[in-house]
């Protein structure tokens, strides 16, 4: 399982959704106990920004994995 923790801001969350959704692989964005389908604009717009995610996901992709960096949080 793929697992990166990031910081998005709200007027971020139309590109994650679109990247996340090219993904063949399930995603999933969280914070503490509270998790959502990354791919859900719905679910990633009820999420508090002040925290830091966790984006999870099983399998590999590279596109999704560069463009996660540029949200990267140092652990």
């Amino acid at each position: 399982m793929m697992q990166h923790r990031i910081k998005l801001r709200p007027d971020e969350v139309k590109d994650f959704v679109a990247a996340a959704t090219k993904c063949a692989c399930d995603v999933d964005i969280s914070y503490n106990s509270f998790i959502v389908d990354a791919k859900s604009i719905i679910g990633v717009l009820g999420l508090n920004f002040n925290q830091v995610l966790t984006v999870s996901y099983n399998g590999y992709d590279e596109a999704f994995e560069k463009y996660l960096k540029k949200f990267a949080v140092a652990c």
